[in-house]
């Protein structure tokens, strides 16, 4: 009597879980996955600069050995020049915060109470009247 009865709850929420949705992403979560394609693609393109000059310098030493040894090495194909792709850059523009949460409003300081307390100016800084 139980099998059957933990097999229909299982299946229920087996069901349950197939038809829930993730909510949409945010907009920043958008940003987030763009800069990380961004980063990916370029240190993929980096990965292949750095397979083109190690090539490059490969085929370079085999001719030098080959002429040092007096062997004939066969003629070099010409090829592409590698193409560096300089320094990583963020494709996003920076966006400007807002005033809250740029900390423009902020005391430079930590505050020594609680911003309502009922003491006055002269008691927190410790002067007397």
């Amino acid at each position: 009597m139980r099998l059957p009865v933990v097999i229909a709850t299982l299946a229920a929420f087996a069901a349950a879980t197939t038809f829930a949705k993730l909510p949409a992403p945010s907009d920043e979560a958008k940003a987030k996955a763009a800069e990380a394609a961004a980063k990916s693609a370029w240190a993929d393109k980096v990965g292949a600069y750095q397979l083109c000059t190690a090539m490059d310098r490969i085929a370079q030493f085999y001719r030098t050995s080959a002429k040092e040894a007096a062997q004939e090495a066969p003629p070099a194909v010409e090829t592409t020049p590698c193409a560096d792709p300089g320094p990583f850059a963020s494709a996003a523009p920076a966006e400007a915060k807002p005033l809250e949460a740029s900390g423009a409003h902020s005391p430079p300081g930590t505050a020594t109470s609680p911003p309502g307390s009922k003491a006055t100016a002269a008691e927190i800084s410790g002067q007397h009247k």
